[in-house]
């Protein structure tokens, strides 16, 4: 049985919704050439409206933020109003949804921001990872620019603008990107933050970064409209370290302080299970943190209304699935035979 997740959910009295369905942010790749949404990607969304919420896949908050090609951005005028077409359509067919925002951080690319005049790629530390640019596998990563006070302030303030670009573009609110990795992350995690100032060492300090972009954000465009994704457990473009946990116990209470629309964990499968954190990564957020949270990774509909069922987490968000099943939601609610995804879908927006 799946009826619970037919149910609405309130996240606060601002926001609604239909069900507790919601479309996991994924990337696609298939803005144009000045980073801006295709009516391609209007008629994608449009499709999956049915969803209780609808998390886009992940928008960068200005040029330097970039780690993949054609990813869209929410930092020019033209980027707004292409948005705007893509939450017009969501609107039109009952659906909600929330901006991603993001910068890759360390794993961004000077390739695609060198017309700026700028070749630095930002991170907590001159540490970098190993790899290369997907879908460019001919750029390899390089060592980042650890930021100073003056470049964490302008990033502060990027955020917060990218989240007012956000509601100008027509979305219902943001999901700042805090998960996987990426520039947020690696200031939570041992691995990338080395730095002996007031953003590193100690919990407060690592987790101050996070904090302050979530506070700015909330402040510009209301803390019902601002949620943030977290990875506890470091799985991707990061290696973990037990002193992380101390991290997260620090971080989960002071965002619940802060009222969010919801808290998502960033995982690609909550069947892995971390030594430091006692388990999977949900079962340990949900042992901090008492707020609305949001489930993901490799759930079907079935197990993820057994998860909230037992109170695991509050709603749940599919990925692949939506992709393969633009209908997902009636499918599910009538029962019919979901398609099977496979990675020939990612060429074309479905």
């Amino acid at each position: 049985m799946t009826d619970n997740l037919f149910q609405t959910f309130a996240l606060n009295e601002t926001i609604t919704l239909q069900n507790r369905i919601l479309m996991a942010p994924l990337t696609r790749c298939m803005a144009d050439e000045e980073l801006v949404p295709t009516q391609a990607m209007a008629d994608y969304y449009a499709r999956r409206a049915e969803a209780g919420l609808i998390i886009s896949e992940a928008v960068i908050i200005r040029p330097d933020g970039q780690g993949y090609p054609n990813t869209p951005g929410l930092f020019s005028s033209a980027q707004i109003d292409g948005w705007r077409v893509v939450t017009d359509a969501v609107h039109q067919g009952g659906g909600k949804i929330f901006a991603q925002l993001w910068h890759t951080g360390r794993v961004a690319h000077p390739h695609f921001f060198k017309k700026t005049g700028s070749t630095d790629v930002l991170a907590p530390s001159a540490v970098g990872v190993e790899g290369s640019v997907p879908r460019m596998r001919e750029l390899t990563y390089q060592v980042p620019k650890a930021v100073t006070h003056e470049d964490i302030a302008q990033l502060v303030a990027d955020y917060s603008q990218a989240a007012a670009n956000a509601i100008d573009a027509g979305f219902d609110g943001v999901e700042i990107h805090g998960a996987n990795g990426y520039l947020l992350d690696q200031f939570l995690h041992h691995d990338s933050n080395h730095r002996q100032d007031e953003y590193g060492q100690t919990p407060e300090n690592m987790a101050r970064f996070a904090l302050e972009v979530v506070d700015a954000v909330a402040q510009r465009i209301g803390n019902e409209r601002t949620a943030l994704r977290v990875s506890p457990g470091a799985y991707f473009n990061m290696a973990s370290d037990e002193r992380d946990r101390a991290v997260f116990d620090y971080l989960l209470p002071q965002l619940e302080l802060r009222n969010l629309a919801f808290l998502h964990i960033g995982i690609f499968d909550d069947a892995m299970e971390f030594d430091y954190l006692g388990g999977s990564a949900s079962a340990y957020v949900r042992s901090v943190y008492n707020k609305t949270l949001v489930g993901v990774g490799s759930y079907t509909a079935q197990s993820g209304s057994s998860a909230i069922a037992q109170d695991k987490f509050d709603l749940l968000a599919i990925g692949r699935p939506f992709i393969a099943n633009p209908d997902y939601v009636s499918r599910v609610r009538e029962g019919k035979e979901l398609v099977e995804y496979s990675d020939e879908m990612l060429a074309t927006l479905l």
